[in-house]
């Protein structure tokens, strides 16, 4: 987990959904569960893909792909929407089905 910036970490802020498929995705790399292709497709399904963060990008891509996020609504992912705590136990609960080898 990374802060917003060398200056500012935001302990207390609510977080959005694209920055939990981000630190998700960062550790699963770190795991080495993350393949090297991902792809751009299953983002494309989504009307509001387009304001998923650069930063967020191939995280999100990555998340959608595996399906550790859904959207809220059959065409939007909602990236900077904040995550609600049965999102945030879904996507958990999805990652640590996908993390068991």
């Amino acid at each position: 987990v990374t802060g917003y910036s060398e200056e500012q970490f935001g302990p207390d802020d609510a977080i959005t959904r694209e920055q939990l498929a981000t630190i998700l995705y960062r550790y699963a790399r770190w795991e080495g569960l993350v393949e090297e292709k991902l792809t751009v497709s299953s983002l494309l399904d989504y009307g509001d893909a387009g304001q998923i963060s650069s930063w967020a990008m191939e995280a999100m891509r990555w998340a959608v792909s595996s399906q550790m996020i859904l959207g809220r609504a059959q065409s939007e992912l909602v990236p900077a929407g904040s995550a609600t705590r049965a999102e945030i136990a879904t996507m958990f609960m999805r990652y640590s089905k996908t993390a068991v080898i």
